[in-house]
């Protein structure tokens, strides 16, 4: 598939529009805020409360609108910390909620199934919903699986293998890294909030040990059980005896939960290099204590709202309606009733911004501290949050939160009754109280994971001090971002390497058509579709991409003079720019044409733990950047960026899995990353001079 890709540059932007298609179609319209109806009035029925003998609290509100009910047990321990056995409550959770002693795991998945229920389970609890005319029987399986659940060391072992590749999968990953960095440094690796798992605290969990985690902590002296629905509340107090009665009490637990890290006495960027990173994943962040009982807690969730709550907040305005620099700004502000919490605004960002992205995010935190609020987008992020919070009283789970709530943080019986209420008296002046508070502007820390060779030198411009760590939280020194090229090599000598790889020069020059059909993986999408891409030297293309049951979802058509791109069946012609830049391309393979006084040798670096030469391709006003293999020259990576419906849009191309086809080599596996779009093409196919004519280009 390399050699399709690489020979014509406007594939790529043929791919990239497609996942902008997508993208497009999978998003509702949110720049305009529907017309306000009259407010609502809330009412949230009071559960009625009993308890069990072994401590167990049951939590039951009536509802009979639908035939349904839900349960959610919530197994409320305090914060735990497992040190060198981390992971030994996530192997637990996995365990849990899959057969019971005299159940087995096939037969307890059937009968959930057959019922058309849901059943699931994690080590802080479970949850169960059915039709009503089944809840006696969801009752008993979900009591079955907390008390006298299926533990085998089979299954153990099982759970743990898949612990440990998820682990391996996502070692690479700049969101994970920044995810476990950002709380390690904000907690501390004490903490359980800040502790996280490893392939070494992993195999330091035997059975003996998820086992005598579950006799510890999984017991009924702190838990809750909610039931919300079409139920009875006599017949629910006498189901749960029942199931529930004999689940036998445990000896008490006392733990204290450590205090967090305390924020750093001056802001500062943690930087973590992760040389192969296509761009910066940044988290601005401060530890906070705000609990839900506090009289600042409903101002606390409108600014967070105004700053970064979506497309309407500061942060989404700027870094990305404005400046272009992502796809998305975000931020956060969370409660915990044990005080340990954070303020974190976020965002992945193109290597070339990544100091602009500080810069610019640090000031919009600093406009919601100084400057006043306009009241028309108080009254805005007013309405939308109550919209919101009157959407989610549909959902029994909500309803069930909401107790849970009430008893956990010991609120007001009251709070959610005249919790709309206190969300419109949030004034101006609160706002910017509020953001002081919380949002420190002098003490932050700015975690960036990235590419250390593309970013560091303009981070160090801004002037905000720079500390380096690890993967793992690690301080370190300043890491060498790149790595000596060898002496007398070109960036002329890096491509001719590449064409003698893949074939060699007399080989390419004697192909005339290609035909490579793929199967297409989509992020996150339902369908798979294929593609299927034709080219005829000198430079005529066509590309197609098919989804089961909707056929050609998009094509693209050059014949040599004039092409157009098909979607949802408008044509749309080539023109202008686009136009001249598919004349001016000469034969199938972009290599064999590049000029030595249009190449650059810029770096050394590692892609996926191995060294690759990064080769920048300047043609005419187009820059595009290729990552040749060091050892064996074949084609890993290529990076341009373009401008589309006024953004610059990066998209990555990563090539793997390279087969002999006729003497040429292909890489079989390509993955196209565009912002927050991933595409996966493995190829089925390849043809070389048969099934194209010219009359596929027509």
């Amino acid at each position: 598939m390399k050699t399709v890709l690489n020979m014509n540059t406007k594939i790529v932007a043929f791919f990239t529009l497609f996942i902008m298609f997508i993208s497009a179609n999978a998003q509702i319209d949110r720049s305009k805020i529907p017309v306000a109806g009259p407010e609502p009035e809330i009412s949230i029925d009071k559960p009625q409360e009993f308890e069990l003998k072994n401590g167990l609290k049951v939590l039951v509100v009536e509802n009979h609108k639908l035939p349904r009910v839900s349960y959610s047990l919530r197994i409320d321990n305090k914060p735990i910390s497992t040190g060198k056995k981390a992971g030994v409550e996530s192997l637990l959770g996995s365990m849990l909620g899959n057969g019971t002693t005299t159940i087995s795991k096939d037969e307890f998945n059937e009968e959930v199934d057959f019922l058309g229920a849901n059943l699931n389970f994690g080590f802080s609890g479970g949850f169960a919903s059915s039709l009503t005319k089944y809840s006696e029987r969801i009752l008993e399986l979900l009591a079955g699986a907390a008390i006298n659940p299926l533990l085998t060391e089979e299954e153990f072992e099982k759970e743990k293998t898949k612990l440990i590749e998820g682990l391996k999968a996502d070692a690479k990953s700049p969101d994970v890294i920044a995810s476990r960095v950002g709380s390690a440094l904000s907690y501390g690796t004490n903490h359980p909030y800040g502790e996280f798992i490893t392939e070494e605290t992993i195999n330091n969990v035997s059975f003996g040990d998820a086992l005598a985690f579950y006799e510890k902590y999984f017991n009924p002296n702190n838990a809750y059980l909610v039931v919300v629905g079409d139920v009875d509340f006599k017949d629910v107090k006498k189901q749960v005896k029942t199931y529930f009665g004999e689940w036998t009490k445990s000896v008490d637990v006392n733990t204290t939960v450590p205090k967090p890290n305390p924020n750093v006495q001056y802001t500062q960027i943690n930087f973590v290099n992760v040389p192969d990173a296509t761009q910066s994943n940044l988290s601005i962040t401060n530890n906070v204590d705000l609990k839900m009982g506090d009289e600042d807690y409903h101002a606390a969730l409108i600014t967070n709202n105004i700053l970064g709550g979506g497309g309407e907040g500061y942060l989404f305005k700027n870094l990305r309606e404005d400046k272009g620099y992502t796809y998305g700004a975000y931020s956060s502000l969370g409660n915990d009733r044990y005080g340990a919490s954070r303020f974190n605004a976020t965002a992945k960002v193109r290597n070339a911004v990544t100091d602009s992205a500080v810069v610019e995010a640090l000031k919009e935190i600093n406009r919601i501290r100084t400057e006043p609020v306009d009241p028309q987008l108080l009254k805005d992020a007013k309405a939308k949050y109550v919209g919101n919070f009157v959407m989610a009283l549909e959902r029994p789970q909500t309803i069930a939160n909401y107790a849970l709530n009430i008893e956990l943080n010991d609120l007001p019986e009251d709070f959610y009754t005249t919790y709309l209420q206190k969300i419109n008296d949030v004034t101006v002046e609160d706002i910017q109280r509020v953001a002081n508070k919380y949002f420190k502007a002098d003490n932050l820390r700015i975690i960036v994971v990235g590419n250390g060779a593309e970013v560091i030198e303009n981070l160090e411009k801004t002037g905000i001090p720079i500390m380096y760590f690890d993967k793992f939280a690690n301080e370190t020194e300043k890491p060498v971002f790149s790595k000596p090229l060898p002496e007398g090599l070109t960036a002329k000598a890096v491509v001719d390497n590449y064409i003698t790889a893949v074939g060699g020069q007399e080989n390419l020059n004697k192909i005339n058509t290609l035909l490579v059909n793929s199967d297409v993986t989509i992020q996150g999408a339902p369908f798979k579709p294929k593609a299927t891409v034709k080219q005829m030297a000198p430079n005529k293309s066509y590309m197609e991409i098919v989804v089961e049951g909707m056929g050609a979802v998009m094509k693209q058509s050059f014949d040599g003079e004039s092409g157009f791109t098909e979607q949802q069946g408008q044509k749309v012609p080539m023109e202008g720019k686009e136009l001249a830049s598919k004349k001016a391309e000469k034969g199938l393979f972009p290599e064999l044409y590049m000029d030595a006084s249009n190449l650059e040798l810029e770096s050394l670096m590692t892609i996926d733990g191995k060294d690759a030469y990064k080769v920048k391709v300047t043609q005419g006003e187009d820059t595009s950047y290729r990552y040749y293999d060091a050892e064996n020259s074949y084609l890993v990576r290529k990076e341009e960026s373009a401008e589309m419906q006024g953004q610059t849009v990066t998209t990555v191309i990563d090539y793997s899995n390279y087969k002999e086809k006729d003497g040429i080599m292909f890489p079989y596996t390509m993955k196209i990353a565009t912002g927050p779009q991933v595409l996966s093409f493995e190829t089925t196919e390849v043809k070389i001079n048969e099934g194209v004519s010219d009359a596929d280009f027509n």
